[in-house]
């Protein structure tokens, strides 16, 4: 979706807020916290035990929301996906420009409302695809637009969660794959969506065409190991890409030969390794800087509402095909 009008420029340092103060939440607000260029003006959640002590944590005040979206310029919103839509909109109301966390809502209909208000408004709805702003995943997408791409795979897996998960495997943890390789490869599936699941659909795998690119995605919480790795197989190289390490590897000139010795013949397969620089960042710092300059600049995000409603819709297709269910949608009121 493209914006009439470019969003509104915020004064600068620009007054921050964080809207839920839970795990990931708790981590928006020590990096505004610490960001030279932002102010801290408060957090809020339905928690206030939770929220006093977060608030003593990091040196900010509570606040009811109506009084914190008075109070700032933009704010986090890391509530539960069930209520995305309601509180976004409230700050969209305000006037106040927003990041929320993935997924943009829990539906489709919703999130376009909400892209469709934050453009009408000019204000910045930022969709929080963290993965993004990896600097591994950054390198490895400036090295992309010169190959001939013609794979990629996506393992995100990890053992079971000591929370309890609100999100459908797809939606908590794929997303991200298929977010960054939309990214990557900037075009929507061209073919059906094939995808299966198993372990109560705790483990989900798909497959998905991009004109002659082909996607193979992997999502688990069953596996004894965690794993967020992405490989992008093309014409003339492989290249790997580790989330965890922000570490970036390309295979070249691969060749196999047979090499005779004083044993017999053996056979040998080499290629040359490159290991491009990476500037290891965490990846959320250069998420909200991103989000605080399009604010406080009235350029648009680097994860735009469109992109989120575009991951949404393909991990809900995935997701109506690995439970079989036809309508994934939940609303609140």
């Amino acid at each position: 979706m493209t914006t009439t009008e470019p969003p509104t420029p915020v004064p600068k340092p620009p007054r921050a807020g964080v809207v839920g103060v839970g795990a990931m939440g708790e981590n928006h607000v020590r990096v505004y916290s610490e960001s030279r260029g932002v102010e801290l003006a408060g957090i809020t959640d339905l928690d206030d035990e939770l929220a006093t002590c977060v608030a003593d944590e990091y040196g900010t005040t509570v606040r009811s929301l109506s009084t914190l979206l008075d109070t700032c310029d933009l704010v986090s919103v890391a509530v539960p996906t069930a209520a995305h839509y309601e509180t976004v909109r409230r700050c969209l109301d305000k006037n106040v420009h927003v990041l929320v966390e993935k997924p943009l809502t829990a539906s489709i209909d919703r999130g376009r409302e909400l892209a469709q208000l934050a453009d009408e408004r000019g204000l910045v709805l930022q969709v929080g695809h963290v993965e993004r702003f990896n600097p591994a995943v950054r390198t490895a997408a400036s090295l992309v637009e010169d190959l001939d791409i013609i794979a990629i795979e996506a393992q995100r897996l990890g053992p079971p969660i000591d929370r309890t998960a609100t999100d459908r495997v797809t939606l908590d943890l794929m997303i991200h794959d298929v977010d960054v390789v939309q990214s990557l490869v900037d075009d929507e599936p061209t073919t059906t969506i094939s995808a299966t699941g198993t372990a109560d659909g705790q483990h989900a795998t798909a497959t998905l065409e991009y004109g002659d690119v082909v996607a193979t995605m992997t999502a688990s919480r069953v596996s004894q190991r965690k794993v967020r790795r992405l490989t992008i197989t093309a014409a003339d190289c492989l290249v790997e890409i580790d989330y965890l390490d922000q570490s970036v590897l390309l295979y070249r000139d691969s060749f196999p030969e047979f090499v005779s010795g004083e044993v017999g013949t053996r056979y040998r397969h080499e290629s040359v390794i490159e290991r491009p620089e990476v500037n290891n960042r965490e990846p959320l710092r250069v998420e909200l800087e991103s989000f605080v300059e399009a604010a406080t600049t009235g350029s648009p995000p680097d994860v735009t509402a469109a992109d989120g409603l575009r991951a949404l819709e393909t991990v809900r297709e995935i997701d109506r095909l690995v439970t079989g269910e036809a309508d994934l949608e939940v609303t609140t009121r």
